[in-house]
């Protein structure tokens, strides 16, 4: 059985470095863009499981991504984290994030989360 596929849209390399590795040691496949316009990019090119997305981002913001992916494609499952307002988070929610973390996140959560919307 083929690993999951799993979409981090962050501009922060150390952040996206560490995620990478996370979800790399639990089993999952990675794929990785620094900004908005090149994650819809990627989720266009590749097949993808699951997109982690953060909200303050260069060039597209992850608010901007997440309409423009649930938009295009009804069965794409994203997960939102932002270290800045709630109510940024709390958009993301409406647009159509299953769920949301606010920087900085517990990993182990973080990892929880990807293994439910996985399953769901």
């Amino acid at each position: 059985m083929q690993p999951a596929t799993i979409l981090i849209i962050e501009d922060h390399t150390a952040v996206r470095m560490l995620l990478a590795r996370l979800l790399e040691d639990a089993g999952y496949q990675v794929c990785e863009a620094a900004n908005g316009r090149q994650g819809l990019d990627r989720y266009r090119a590749q097949h993808v499981d699951l997109v982690i997305t953060d909200l303050e981002m260069p060039e597209m913001g992850g608010l901007e991504v997440i309409l423009e992916l649930t938009r295009a494609f009804l069965d794409v499952k994203v997960i939102a984290m932002s270290a800045r307002s709630a109510n940024e988070l709390a958009r993301a929610k409406l647009l159509g994030a299953r769920q949301i973390f606010v920087k900085p996140f517990d990993l182990p959560a973080l990892l929880h989360a990807v293994q439910y919307e996985l399953q769901h």
